[in-house]
């Protein structure tokens, strides 16, 4: 079966996906960094104001959790692309059988059918 070949279209949107992610977690690094730097203003690293240490804490942690969630799907759509590879995309890691052509469509990276996948989540 030459799985691959089917999807060909799904490879091309992966690889754009895994692009813009990397691209993506880059800039939140680089955010991430900046802030670090910008945080003290002084040669001790503390600020005067306890308003913008907050506001800099707060955007780090939302940069840092970011950057997690944009490596989980990074590492998604990875792990869809060797699927590929092997012949094994578009078969739910679960129970075996095909995932619908249109959740493949929708989330390209997707690795359970939607049964399983609500059963995972618990609904």
């Amino acid at each position: 079966m030459a799985i691959s070949e089917d999807y060909a279209g799904i490879r091309e949107k992966l690889i754009q996906e895994r692009t813009e992610l990397v691209l993506h977690i880059e800039r939140l690094e680089e955010l991430a960094s900046e802030i670090r730097s910008d945080r003290g203003g002084g040669e001790s690293g503390v600020s005067n104001h306890m308003a913008e240490g907050a506001s800099g804490t707060f955007d780090q942690e939302r940069n840092l959790a970011l950057v997690g969630n944009l490596q989980r799907t990074l590492e998604q759509i990875e792990s869809a692309l060797k699927r590929i590879d092997k012949g094994t995309y578009g078969l739910c890691q679960v129970c075996n059988r095909p995932i619908d052509r249109a959740r493949l469509q929708a989330l390209p990276y997707a690795a359970q059918c939607v049964d399983c996948q609500a059963r995972l989540e618990g609904r």
